[in-house]
Formats: C-alpha cells, structure tokens, sequence
C-alpha cells in the first residue's frame, strides 16, 4: 500500500463523519472503514499517524552517511530536492553551519548507553527559509560509536513566527512599533543606573501628548486618529534621532529620552520636538490633520532617582504644560509645597479606596423643607467617609482628590447603592443623590448607573437624582437621554447648582427635568445683596415659566427664608433647617 493511499483514509473518515441521512447506512460505512483500519499492520497505523501530524520519519546511518525516509521530506519541508535528503553531506548542505555542528556532536557523541536529543534549526533553499524540529534517538553498538539514528523532522516555521511575534509584542507597541510603557520604563531604569554607576553626560525624559485627540476622533474617526498617532511617533523618533530613545505610554502620549541633553537646554529640545510636529499637516485618509503636542520633562539624573520617579515628574511637567493650553511646555522643578500636596493626594486616594473595600463609606442627611410649612420632603444623600477610631470626614476633604485620581465614579456607585438600600428599608424615605461631572460624562458609567435603577424600580419613585448645571452640558443629547430613561423609571432629575452654569433656554426645555436647585452661593448673604435678590427671583421666574419646581440651598438666615418664600421657591435647604447628620432622620 502507497503512502499516498494511506494518507487518504484518515480523510475518508472525516467525510464520512459530516454525512447525513440514514443511520443504518452511515454506521455500517463507519464500522467497515474501522474495521480497514484494524486490518493494518502496526507499521502503516504509525506511518498514517505520522503522515497526520506533519513529522517525517528519517533512518540515518553515520558510517556510510545513508538517510532512508518514510516519505518525501521535501514535500514536507518546502526546501531543496528528494536528492538533497538522501545522504547526510547533501543533508547538512541546507542546514546552518553551527546548527550541523550541534547535529553532529548531538547524534555521534551520546552517552554509552545510546540517547535521544532534539535540535531546532534552518534550512535554507531557492525560496524562504524554513525552521525546522529534529527529535532523534542515538543506538550506540558494542564499540561505542553510533551506529544509526532514527528520528522525525517537523516544519515549525509557523510556530517561531508565532513566538517571535509574541516576543515582539512583549516589548513593542503593536500600532506604532516604538517601544511599549514596560519596556520604556526598564530603559529609563538601565539610563538611570549608568548614570550612577559612573561621570556621564546628562539626559533628560520628556512626555510629549498630542492635543486634542479626542477631538480628532470625534471630528474624523477612530481610524484617521490612528494614523495620526503612528504619524506623530515617526516624526518624534526622527526628531530624537539614533541615540534617543521612543516609546508609547498611553493613548496620545509618547515618552522620549534625550541623551546629552542638559537642564539648561530642555526647553530648546522640546521646542523643536514641537515644531516637528506642528511644523506640516498630517495627510491621512480623511483629508489632513493640524496636530500638535504639549511637553512635559524631567532632568536626568538630578531630578529623578529612578525610572518610576522620572516618569511620574515629567507627567506632572505635562499636566502644568497643558494647564496654559495646547501646544506648551513645562520642566519639573522640585517644589516642597508641590511635593507635600502629591504626598497629601496620594494619602487621600489610599483613605478613599479603604474605605471603599472597608464599607466605611456613609451616607449624611441634610433635609429639603417644604418652603410654606418647612416640613422636610425629602433628604439629600452627602457622601462622608467613617475613620475606624469613628471620626467623620466631610466630603469637601476628599472629593476634589476623588476627582483628581478618577475615583469619584466608585463614590457616586456607592451612594447610589447606599441610597436603594435605604429606600428599601424606609418605605417613607424620599432621597435625593448626586451624579459627578466624570460619571455624568462617562457613557458606560451612566449606563450602569441606570441599569441599577432598573433592578430596583420599585423605589426608584421615591428618589431624585441632582445633575449639575455644568455636568448636564458636557454632553446634552447623552444627558437628554439619561434623564428621560430615569424619568421613564418614576424618579425625579433636578438640575443641582442652577444658575452657576450656562444653561441656555433651550437646553433647560430640552433636557425635560422636574426641579432645578438654586446655586447656593447666590442665597447666601442675598437679604444684604440686592444684586443677588435680583438673579435670583430672575432664576425663579424662569424655572415657574418652564413648570419646574426649585429648590434653594444654603438657607441660612430667617431673612432669607422670607425672601424666599415671597420669591415663591417651592422648597429650602441648609443648616437654618438641619445640618447634614450621618443618623437616619426617619429612625428619629
């Protein structure tokens, strides 16, 4: 029997397998195709499995330099003629010359006792060289030398592609091909060390973010901003040139160390990595593209100690760059005061995801009256978080940090659970909770907001959810579309902090909320300010000819109350009423 036949069957298997139809008929064929099977001998079984798993089985004996295949390797190997495997001299023709040396020492030199090895190699021929697996065993006769070796020889061409690629991919960034934050960082590491291991001229690290790309995907797609980036990094690894060094660090960042690049001439350096950039348009599928980039740097080795640290400062550089706008550049200079408000946040955002994973984050309870009988309707939900030795923290101590850090979005998911729980506990509770400016904003983090509610629509009536006036304008088709869902639900959205934004007519029509709340800082003082009086009998006029009712805070002060009330505001807030208490005032 031909190899070729045998190599068939296996296939004959496979389509019987895939046919429908008539069981009888099927299980007849199968059992007749096992049956052939069986019939083999044990050599034509083996050299069928063989044939299925790629290997091609050698018989090599060293003293005449003979090889005996169990099929052609060429077929299998893509290199070189059946004539080239037939000797061992033609053999190692293909073979790299250090690869044929380990061959040789592997399969002619075992231990006494004979012995298998397994060596990967390439062969080379007319076209693209091949990687190639070559597992054998050595049988050693009475003198010692080998007498023969038998073996299998797979391609594992596209295995090591596969690996180099994944190597590849451990260090590089796969879109632009520059260096990935890892592997940037451990060669700012290895630039630090050498710096302190001996005299050697200075360097710097520079943060260079592309400005504004988010408005370059908005306006032109994900795709051209992509061709954007890839553009920026050439231009920035150009700019650098041989002994620099560019990586990746985040969506629109790329962090370069300039070596002999001294403290004093940083700002000339990053003056023309700027000017490279802004310097031509970008041509991309879209039409071309201004770019340009804000840069933040780090003297090294005096302003950082390692690679964490020199990272860190040139992002915090960066951050002071783009404060003043786009297409700016700031150095990092040591500042205690900076240094103590870092050390300060840092300990701040450690507290609050403590007290996360500790449930010690707590809800405090300031009363909204009724404005004619200043009997309380319902209760704002203030975040607070509890010390384990029991103190309280105000949420003015924190919040800002929370913001800052990216953290206020865990803080509003656990007041809104707070929130539902105690709804559900207190049938007669009515609460009112806020939605953050970066929730407000953020598209997922809306979303599961609202699927939450959905899980408990059952007390969502008794709930109102307060938007700031800035919030709400981030994104004001995303807002119409949050506040109708919420509303869908039962509850109520009021429009917190009114007045200190920049709703416009037409926005407060369209986003279709149920209250707006006066911003406090106009109702403070207002009974001594006839300027404040003014705005805000403007602001409450303008809420009763939208229907919407209002709620002023900050009430402190009976004269205000009674300004208010003949303002007709519907309902009061502040600490003439109640101060914010972390008891549940429906357990008084």
């Amino acid at each position: 029997m031909s190899v070729r036949c045998e190599k068939r069957k296996p296939r004959r298997l496979e389509r019987l397998a895939r046919v429908g139809g008539n069981a009888a008929v099927f299980n007849r064929r199968q059992a007749n195709s096992v049956q052939r099977l069986a019939e083999l001998g044990e050599e034509e079984r083996l050299r069928l499995a063989l044939a299925a798993s790629g290997d091609v089985v050698y018989d090599w004996t060293p003293s005449d330099g003979r090889i005996a295949w169990s099929s052609d390797p060429s077929a299998h190997l893509g290199v070189g003629e059946l004539a080239h495997y037939e000797s061992d001299a033609t053999f190692h023709r293909l073979i790299d010359h250090d690869a044929v040396e380990a061959r040789l020492r592997l399969a002619l030199t075992p231990p006494a006792d004979g012995g298998t090895f397994r060596i990967e190699y390439l062969m080379h021929g007319a076209g693209a060289p091949v990687w190639v697996e070559d597992c054998g065993v050595c049988l050693v006769g009475q003198n010692g030398q080998t007498e023969r070796v038998v073996g299998t020889v797979r391609n594992i061409t596209e295995r090591k592609q596969r690996e180099a690629h994944l190597e590849w991919a451990a260090s590089y960034d796969e879109m632009t091909g520059h260096l990935n934050r890892m592997r940037l960082r451990e060669r700012l590491a290895q630039n630090l060390e050498m710096k302190a291991a001996a005299e050697r001229e200075p360097a710097a690290y520079c943060v260079a973010a592309i400005d504004d790309l988010a408005v370059i995907n908005e306006t032109y797609g994900f795709d051209v901003a992509d061709e954007v980036i890839v553009a920026i990094g050439r231009r920035l690894a150009d700019a650098v040139g041989p002994n620099g060094v560019v990586g990746r660090t985040a969506g629109n960042k790329f962090g370069l160390i300039l070596e002999r690049c001294t403290a004093e001439n940083m700002a000339e350096r990053a003056a023309a990595l700027r000017e490279v950039v802004r310097a031509r348009v970008v041509p991309t599928r879209g039409g071309a593209v201004s770019v340009s980039v804000s840069v933040g740097a780090v003297a090294l080795p005096q302003e950082a100690r390692n690679s964490q640290e020199a990272m860190a400062r040139a992002e915090e550089a960066l951050d002071r760059a783009k404060a003043h706008g786009r297409d700016n550049y700031a150095a990092y200079s040591h500042s205690p005061q900076r240094e103590s408000l870092r050390k300060r946040t840092v300990a701040i955002g450690d507290q609050i995801i403590t007290a996360l994973s500790e449930n010690r984050v707590v809800l405090a309870y300031q009363s909204i009256v009724d404005a004619k009988t200043s009997e309380a309707i319902a209760h704002e939900c203030l975040v607070r978080i509890s010390r384990p030795e029991g103190q309280v923290i105000a949420a003015g101590d924190f919040i800002p940090v929370a913001e800052q850090l990216g953290l206020v979005r865990r803080l509003d998911r656990r007041v809104l659970e707070l929130s539902i729980a105690a709804l559900k506990k207190y049938r007669g509770a009515r609460l009112s909770l806020n939605v953050s400016g970066m929730t407000a904003s953020d598209r997922p983090t809306l979303e599961a907001f609202v699927a939450y509610l959905e899980q408990h629509t059952d007390v969502v009536p008794r709930l109102i959810v307060e938007l700031t006036e800035t919030a709400a304008l981030i994104d004001i088709e995303e807002s119409m579309r949050f506040v109708s869902r919420v509303r869908a639900m039962g509850a109520k959205v009021a429009i917190d902090d009114f007045g200190a934004g920049y709703t416009s007519f037409r926005n407060l029509q369209a986003l279709k909320v149920d209250m707006v709340k006066i911003d406090g800082s106009f109702v403070k003082g207002m009974a001594d300010s006839r300027d404040n009086q003014i705005f805000v009998r403007t602001l409450v006029d303008l809420a009763k000819n939208f229907n919407l009712e209002t709620v002023a805070e900050w009430v402190s002060d009976p004269r205000e109350v009674d300004i208010l009330r003949a303002f007709g505001v519907d309902y009061l807030q502040g600490f003439y009423f109640s101060k914010p208490e972390i008891q549940e005032p429906w357990t008084n």
